[in-house]
């Protein structure tokens, strides 16, 4: 365990290498304990995440008929 919490800016420096798992358990437990106690910090982590989870749940979303369609024609006008 680390002597000192890091500092809000330290944490949101590091915030998406402690997101993707990418810190040894050390610096996460670092991160975790300063998210606990810092609520500015704990809600930046908290977007971070749900923003991840939308992004990444749009690529299993097929688009609409009528919508990929209308794609497909655009695209059709530019290869004319």
């Amino acid at each position: 365990m680390s002597t000192r919490e890091p500092s809000c800016e330290e944490v949101i420096e590091r915030l998406f290498d402690y997101l993707d798992r990418e810190l040894d358990h050390l610096q996460a437990a670092d991160i975790e304990r300063h998210l606990s106690r810092c609520r500015d910090c704990f809600t930046r982590a908290e977007f971070e995440k749900r923003l991840r989870a939308r992004v990444e749940a749009t690529g299993t979303v097929k688009a609409p008929t009528r919508l990929r369609h209308r794609i497909r024609d655009l695209l059709d006008q530019f290869d004319d």
